[in-house]
Order: C-alpha cells, then sequence, then structure tokens
C-alpha cells in the first residue's frame, strides 16, 4: 500500500497507529520527499510577493530619511528567480540517511530579485494646507 500525505506530522501519526495495532505485520518503508509541480510555483508566487514587499519597505525608509513619502509603484519587473534543494551528502545511499537528512535534501528554496520604480510624493507643509 502506497500513502501520499501532504502533512508530515500527519504522516508520523498514522506510521506511529499502524505500528501500535499490527505490530510486526506491518512493514513501514522510509518517506519518500517530492514537491508537486503546484507547491514549487506557490513557492515562486510567495518568494515574489516577499520581495516585492521588501522593496516597498525599504523605499518607504529611504524616502522617510529625505522627508518624502512613497507613491504608487510605477514599475515593478522579476529580474531573477532562482531555485535550489538540500543537499544531499554523496557518501550515503538514500536508503541510509537519516530522516532529518531526508527532509533537509528534499527541502525546496527560492530566492527573487525584483526591480521596482515608485512614485515619491513631497510631504506638503501644515503652512500651506492652511492657507
Amino acid at each position: 500500500v502506497c500513502i501520499i500525505f501532504s502533512d508530515f506530522g500527519k504522516m508520523q501519526n498514522v506510521c506511529n497507529l499502524l505500528i501500535e495495532k499490527l505490530g510486526t505485520s506491518v512493514t513501514i518503508s522510509p518517506p519518500h520527499f517530492y514537491h508537486t509541480p503546484e507547491a514549487v510555483a506557490t513557492l515562486r508566487r510567495q518568494v515574489c510577493v516577499a520581495a516585492v514587499e521588501n522593496t516597498q519597505r525599504k523605499a518607504q525608509e529611504v524616502c522617510r530619511l529625505f522627508g518624502q513619502s512613497l507613491g504608487k509603484p510605477l514599475l515593478i519587473k522579476e529580474e531573477e528567480t532562482k531555485e535550489w534543494g538540500g543537499q544531499i551528502d554523496l557518501s550515503h545511499t538514500p536508503d541510509s540517511l537519516t530522516l532529518q537528512e531526508r527532509m533537509q535534501s528534499a527541502t525546496a528554496y527560492a530566492s527573487c530579485r525584483v526591480f521596482a520604480v515608485f512614485e515619491i510624493k513631497g510631504k506638503e507643509n501644515r503652512r500651506n494646507k492652511l492657507l
């Protein structure tokens, strides 16, 4: 029987329950980790959105430094996206890796570099507002 889990904690609970209830009549093979195309696409989107948020936050800080306020974005461009997986020690065979090592080797990482141009608004003087 092959079972696909999307939640690691649930997988552990089910495996423990099977071993507890069925004892030696059940053999549980080590898990095989992989990422679905949908999960990778979601990771890419989340990383890009986080990069844009970080860019906007930095631009706001720079504007405050110069007494300005940040306006709306005029241009946002995703310049580079990188993806990589965990590092596997090739001296071990996949079956000899610990569960922690398997999880580390199956972990996906992504980074995104964005270019953004924002409108900069000057702060209005209170005196001008009162007039």
